[in-house]
Formats: structure tokens, sequence, C-alpha cells
């Protein structure tokens, strides 16, 4: 009687996996000094969820499955959601001039699809601090023309903020709405998700604080958040990793109440020509981040924000999705190891970290040296006598770059000399001349040369 034992043997090995997700959740966030952290893995029809640690380490409040993380930036994949619902209904079309809509926007050319897709040669945008007071016209007025652009629109991919803060404002255009009104009544209520914002005086739900971990002294403490009101559009969101699973789900079309119609969610999943993230990851479709690991396509994002950490992964064939929020700013790696351990206990392998270029011999690049800005940020590649880089970012300490014959190049952290994947030197397709940088997906023009 094969069928008498086959849901109890199921359910002991729910039970386990859900066991060793606990252990292995509760056991790195501690050895990564993150106070709290939530994983939800949806695969083969079944959801494991768990969470451990505090939401607050100044008053020991309990993180729970339903508390609710500042996302950071992917925040913008429920963005890009919004304005895919919007296209579907007709009100607007990817291929549309955001001008129509945002004569705000100075750089008339810029598509809908160029927004979503980080295509639109935009600037990454000015520091929080600096936006703090603006309204999203004064911000795109001030920040987003033709003088801004770090490319032609639809010829490179640059990273940007701006993009997103004019998405927001493009949704408030078309719906007559507040974004944060338009992504509840659109996206949020119907997946089940209750509402949570940056700068909420009373939240709906038990919310996390951001936290500062150092690894030196072992003290972990609290952070504000403090992105800007005109930049939430781009990160003001916050949710549980449950909350990701059911956007997932939906981004995949195996939600168990559809939100998005399936053409939306598939032109959503598809790569856009021209972006090319570098580092961030494989290839960009509108708001989602495209991962390929063997066959499988993976769609997702990556946020931080004051000292959280959350990620998103999805894969539309097997149906599986991966959601990961933490409380402090060493949450990436605790994500990064852990989804190693993903596919020992679940059998779900699931791309996590950027990959490292197999770019062959370091090599001296004395060439690539000058400054290079994008908006306001100014990017400064110094070569020593022997032709090594090393690169500023508005000032900061420089960093040595690695660099190889196919003008990529690591970043050596001064601290621990540990490499990481930066980005690449670009050539202008016309002359040769290294014209552009591209570090961490954000690119910049050259101003000057050394």
């Amino acid at each position: 009687m094969p069928y008498a034992t086959s849901a109890p043997v199921a359910s002991r090995q729910q039970t386990e996996i859900r066991r060793l997700l606990q252990e292995r959740l509760h056991t790195l966030a501690r050895a990564h000094q993150v106070p709290g952290a939530q994983l939800a893995v949806h695969t083969d029809s079944v959801t494991y969820s768990v969470h451990t640690g505090e939401a607050d380490v100044s008053t020991g409040r309990p993180f729970t499955a339903d508390t609710a993380v500042p996302l950071g930036s992917v925040t913008k994949c429920y963005t890009a959601a919004v304005v895919m619902l919007l296209a579907a209904d007709g009100d607007l079309a990817p291929a549309d001039r955001v001008a129509l809509y945002v004569p705000e926007l100075r750089t008339p050319q810029v598509t809908v699809r160029q927004l979503l897709s980080h295509t639109a040669g935009l600037p990454t945008g000015p520091d929080s601090d600096d936006a703090a007071a603006l309204t999203p016209s004064r911000y795109l007025s001030a920040h987003c023309a033709d003088r801004d652009t770090v490319c032609v629109p639809g010829t490179g991919f640059s990273y940007s903020n701006a993009g997103f803060v004019a998405a927001g404002r493009l949704i408030e255009s078309v719906t007559g709405m507040p974004w944060q009104d338009a992504v509840r009544a659109f996206l949020l209520e119907p997946l089940g998700t209750r509402p949570a914002f940056l700068g909420d005086r009373a939240p709906e739900r038990p919310v996390a604080s951001g936290h500062s971990a150092n690894p030196l002294s072992g003290r972990v403490r609290p952070v504000q958040q403090t992105l800007a009101p005109v930049e939430a559009p781009a990160g003001g969101l916050l949710a549980s990793a449950l909350d990701l699973v059911a956007l997932g789900r939906d981004l995949i079309g195996h939600g168990p109440r559809p939100v998005l119609p399936q053409d939306a969610a598939e032109e959503m999943r598809r790569p856009v020509p021209g972006a090319v993230p570098g580092v961030l990851a494989d290839a960009w479709g509108l708001g989602l981040a495209l991962f390929q690991q063997g066959a499988a396509q993976w769609c997702g994002h990556d946020g931080n924000a004051q000292g959280t950490s959350c990620h998103l992964r999805a894969e539309p064939e097997r149906g599986t999705v991966v959601a990961f929020t933490s409380n402090a700013n060493s949450g990436t790696a605790l994500w990064h190891e852990l989804a190693d351990d993903l596919a020992e206990i679940t059998g779900v392998s699931v791309p996590a970290a950027p990959r490292p270029r197999e770019a062959g011999r370091p090599l001296a690049l004395p060439q690539c040296a000058g400054t290079y800005h994008n908006g306001t940020v100014e990017y400064r590649v110094t070569a020593d006598a022997e032709g090594s880089l090393a690169l500023s970012v508005s000032g900061d300490t420089p960093a040595p770059l690695v660099c190889y014959a196919d003008l990529s190049c690591d970043l050596v952290d001064p601290a621990s000399g540990r490499r990481v994947p930066g980005g690449c030197f670009v050539r202008d397709p016309d002359t040769g001349t290294i014209d552009r940088l591209q570090i961490s997906g954000r690119t910049a023009r050259r101003t000057t040369a050394a």
C-alpha cells in the first residue's frame, strides 16, 4: 500500500528540511553578526519559511515571519511591475517616450523600456541628503537632462536610482495617485502583502531596524534610514521574505492568484539588448536582474538599505523562488554563504554572488588613468610608476584595481586585500579610445585623462 505511507514520508522530509534551514540560518546569522534574518524557499509546490533573531537590538523585539525589512533596491521590482500593469491595461506602452508623461525629464528620447532596464543613460542620482528637500519634478529637472547622461540612451547599461524616481513619477502621472497609493492598490494588496514604507509613522505591521556590524569590535548598533522621500520608488518599500516569494511567484507565472498578466511578466524577464550590467548580473530585463545558471535563467534583484540586505531569485521553469532578508550590513555575506548551502539542504542551486571573470593574467593599464563622472559622483583613477591603477570615489580612500587585457578589473579591499569583481573600462566604438568606466554597474564618462 504505497499510497498509505507516501504522505507521511513527504511530511517528515519537509519537516527535516525546515529544521536544517532553521539551524543553518541561525548559525550563519550569529557568525556574521546579523541580529535578525528571514529565509523563504518555494520549491516543488512547498514553501519553507524560517526566521531568527531580533528586529532591533536596542529593544529586543523578535524577528518574526511577518516582520517587514527595508528592501532597498528590491523595491525597483515592485515599481517596474506597476508600470507593466499600466502597460497591460493600455495606459502606456514600453516603447513610449517617458517625456510624454513626465515632461520634467529633460531627456526626451528616453523610452519606458530604457528607463526600467537602466539603459536610459541616466546618472545614478544625487546623494539622499542632497535629494531630501526635492520634489520629483525638481529632482528630475536638476539631475536628468541631456547634459547629465553617461551614454546615448539604448547604447549601454548604467544602474540608476534616478531612473526609478522617473518611473515613480511616471506612475503618478498616469494614475493620478501618489506612488505609494498606486503600488499598494495595484500590486501589494492583490499579492496579499500588507504595505509598509520607509517613513511610516504608524506602520501596519512589525518592522525591522537596520544595523551596522563591526567585525573588529563585535559591536552591532541600529542605524537610521536616510533615503530621501523622492527616492521611494527606487528603494522605499519594506517587506518580508514571504512577501518576496509572493512577488517572485507572480513574476514567473506560478502565483496562486495571478496579478501580472503572463505576457507582461514574460516581457519583464526578457533580456534587453544593450543591457550589460557587468558584475551585477548576466543580463537585465524590465526592473529585473537576470542570472544564467546552466540552461536555467533566474530573475530577481538585490537590495541594500541602511543596515539591511535583501535578495530575491525566481526561476520560471521549475517554479522555484528563494527570498532572503536581513537587518545588518553584513547580511550580504550571510546570503552568499547560505545560498551555497541551499543545494545540499533543498536541492535548489541558486545564483547569489557575482562571478569573477576568467580574465587571465593581471595587466598594467596606465592609459585608463583619468577622471570619470556619473552625475555628481567623481571616479578618479590614478596610475603608479609601474602602471598599476587605483580608484577613488568622490575623494574616498583609493582602492587598488587589478586589471586584465579585456579591460575588466577587480577591486581590492585596502583593509583585507580581498579581490572582488569590480567592473570594466569601455572603449568608444568609433575611436577605440577608453572613454567610460563601469564600476558595480554604474557607468561614468571620462572627463579628463591623467
